[in-house]
């Protein structure tokens, strides 16, 4: 750990030289960067906590749950904390260790930002400095376990935390237990009122908390009783543009306030104890909690970890109401420091693509034939695929980078998508406490066909309508929606009906015969473009509309070519292009006829020509040469979407895709990390491959 700590100080070091540079002193991390502009919720964290308020390793790992439950909620969190004199709004993992490690690190308040920054030093941002700094960011909620106040005997010693005077200018909704118990919470309320600052108790009763304790003896002036009207509450306040803060005091969780007048008693034994030996100032709060610790054996960390996680749901929601009330009202309000932007400034037009995410194990046998019940011979390796993450994967790797929605666990597998995934923009993807990451075990034959499927897939469940509605602004004005199978029904669902509201093209990937049938268990399917099933697939399609279909699959390429108009003649009714991927017989593209082929180019008017399906063969790839097979059909897919995107012709689309596929096939991971669009453009170097396509009409 010491060598990594080690490396890190010297990367710091390398990069304090260029601090005054303009802007320079605010690093923000990309996946706050890239929230920010997308408008979705962000919640700001303190660093104090980290760097004074527990002992390590404690405080690193309840920073990093802090983190989690935030993402857990659907918002992104943001840890603010100064390193080598760069004020950081958003924290990597090893900054995250530099500081819960740091001998050095101080405590930096508004007074203390000036000195520290000027002599590159590094530090834990206090409320005060944490709201300056969210501030700035355009983070207009943040989350911390307990504010400062008014000291006891303030009166005579005007010991007052510079928190309060914070909140009295600057335009922060700070969520926390109300203010710590050590402190004289009376005078803390007036001086709060003095400054103009609004106070609400979060719950139903006016009673405000003491951090530990879910009653401190006052109260109030208002209450708010859920995210929404919370929400209501800071986006008014920031309306009026009065520019005073606003606290939102949340009590300690019931089944942790039990041992709240213990907690107490301890912290009347450590105060006179502080008192006693002469601690002043800010050295005071970190004093009497170590005490408290003491006293309480650890029940007093305990409690404060609950508070704190507490804290992060309540205010990781509160977030989420806001940032839906923004997208509501145009995207921000009167008062916000963006309010310059025009609404074609606020809402970027790109992909957005909602599915799983797997760790995928492929498992390939070395000779002719499986047998089960016994250990074959071959070779396993480790990639990482999901439909929806494949998809994402290659339209970024295409030069269209699209937002992804998905969800992961917080394990050991998790870390390790998200770093191979860093590439693509996933800050749409929450990461679940308690919950595993997808994993899928392939296990294929020499040849390169599937034997056997295995798939620990619950945690896809987990991308529900009220997750993904935290993105709807984005939805409303994608360019294309590209949902898999993976995810619920009510989520399938809740997206069609935005997609249909806003005439926004929607692409189904199915993923299997299985899951297919989602759209089409209501009347979502009617608001789809285009879909992408195997033949399987599309035969699970048609049973559920009620229409028949073969008993048995066609095996012959022309048997093929007669069956696969007659199942896709149905979806055209609504559908503008239904894809069939064939394997080794090709695909054929399903829709109406436009200049010998498939129009494929969204239509905002219904239908004027006629139906016809276009057969494309397969490219030739050995059994030999095939590495993997797991992601061939997102390959194809995913290319085809980007040459639709960029207004190419049919034929260019397709063959795009088929070419993506061969890729696919020929590397160990489901989308060939060299992917690029010289790579797969078929004029540039594959033109003497392409065998001429095969157009069949459909009966109308």
């Amino acid at each position: 750990m010491w060598r990594l700590s080690a490396i890190f100080r010297r990367c710091i070091t390398t990069s304090s030289s260029r601090r005054y540079k303009k802007d320079s002193l605010f690093i923000i991390h990309p996946d706050v960067k890239e929230a920010l502009a997308g408008h979705r919720p962000v919640v700001a964290l303190e660093s104090t906590i980290i760097t004074h308020g527990m002992p390590y390793p404690h405080n690193l790992s309840t920073a990093k749950e802090v983190e989690e439950i935030v993402r857990a909620e659907g918002a992104i969190p943001a840890t603010i904390g100064i390193l080598k004199g760069r004020i950081h709004v958003g924290l990597s993992s090893d900054e995250l260790d530099f500081l819960a490690q740091s001998k050095t690190a101080l405590k930096v308040s508004r007074r203390d930002l000036p000195y520290v920054i000027s002599k590159g030093l590094s530090g834990g941002t206090t409320v005060s400095g944490t709201m300056i700094a969210a501030h700035r960011a355009g983070i207009p909620v943040f989350v911390t376990g307990g504010i400062g106040g008014v000291h006891r005997d303030g009166e005579n010693s005007l010991d007052v935390s510079a928190d309060l005077t914070e909140l009295g200018r600057t335009p922060i909704a700070v969520v926390s237990a109300g203010v710590k118990s050590i402190l004289d919470i009376g005078r803390t309320l007036e001086f709060l009122e003095t400054q103009g600052v609004c106070v609400a108790t979060y719950g139903d009763s006016k009673s405000f908390p003491a951090f530990f304790s879910r009653q401190s003896g006052f109260t109030s002036p208002y209450h708010v009783s859920s995210p929404q009207e919370a929400a209501d509450l800071i986006a008014n306040t920031l309306s009026l543009g009065l520019q005073s803060g606003l606290l939102l005091a949340v009590p300690i969780p019931e089944e942790h306030a039990t041992t709240g007048q213990q907690i107490e008693n301890a912290i009347q034994t450590a105060v006179t104890e502080a008192s006693s030996k002469g601690v002043r100032g800010r050295d005071v709060t970190p004093f009497i909690l170590q005490k408290v610790s003491e006293l309480t054996k650890g029940k007093s960390l305990q409690a404060n970890i609950a508070l704190i996680h507490n804290n992060a749901k309540v205010g990781s929601r509160i977030a989420c109401a806001l940032s839906k009330q923004k997208h509501k009202s145009g995207g921000n309000f009167k008062g916000d420091i963006k309010t310059q932007k025009s609404k074609d400034q606020r809402t970027d037009s790109k992909t957005i693509v909602i599915g799983g995410i797997n760790v995928d194990f492929i498992a390939k046998g070395t000779t002719k034939k499986l047998v089960f019940g016994q250990t074959n011979p071959g070779s396993v390796c480790q990639s990482f695929g999901g439909v929806g993450r494949n998809i994402a994967d290659c339209l970024s790797r295409l030069g269209h980078k699209p937002l992804f929605i998905s969800a992961i666990g917080k394990d050991s597998h998790s870390d390790a998508v998200l770093n191979y995934c860093k590439h693509m923009d996933t800050s749409g993807v929450a990461r679940l406490q308690d919950q595993r990451t997808a994993t899928y075990c392939a296990v294929i034959t020499e040849s390169g066909e599937l034997s056997l499927g295995l798939g620990d897939m619950d945690i896809h469940q987990q991308i529900q309508e009220q997750y993904v509605s935290q993105f709807e602004d984005q939805l409303a004005s994608a360019s294309l929606v590209v949902i898999d199978g993976n995810i619920p029904v009510s989520t399938i669902d809740y997206v069609c009906r935005i997609a249909w509201k806003h005439t926004v093209p929607v692409w189904f990937e199915p993923t299997d015969a299985d899951k297919a049938c989602k759209p089409f268990l209501s009347e979502s399917w009617k608001a789809l473009s285009y879909t992408s099933p195997n033949l399987a697939e599309l035969c699970t399609m048609n049973r559920t509309l009620g229409l028949p279909t073969p008993t048995e699959l066609p095996r012959s390429l022309e048997d093929v070519l007669d069956c696969v108009p007659a199942l896709s003649r149905p979806l055209l009714e609504h559908l503008q292009c239904v894809v069939v991927t064939l394997g080794a017989l090709g695909v054929m593209v399903c829709g109406e006829h436009d200049a010998g082929t498939v129009n494929l180019q969204p239509q905002r008017q219904k239908r004027k020509g006629r139906l016809c399906a276009v057969h494309y063969p397969a490219l030739a790839v050995s059994s030999k040469e095939t590495v993997n097979v797991s992601g061939a059909g997102d390959s194809f897919a995913g290319a085809m979407m980007v040459g639709i995107l960029q207004g190419l012709d049919t034929d260019c689309c397709v063959r795009m895709g088929l070419l993506a596929a061969r890729t696919s096939l020929l590397s160990p991971h489901p989308i060939d990390p060299s992917l690029t669009v010289d790579a797969i453009h078929p004029e540039k170097s594959h033109s003497q491959m392409w065998s001429k396509p095969t157009c069949v009409w459909m009966e109308d």
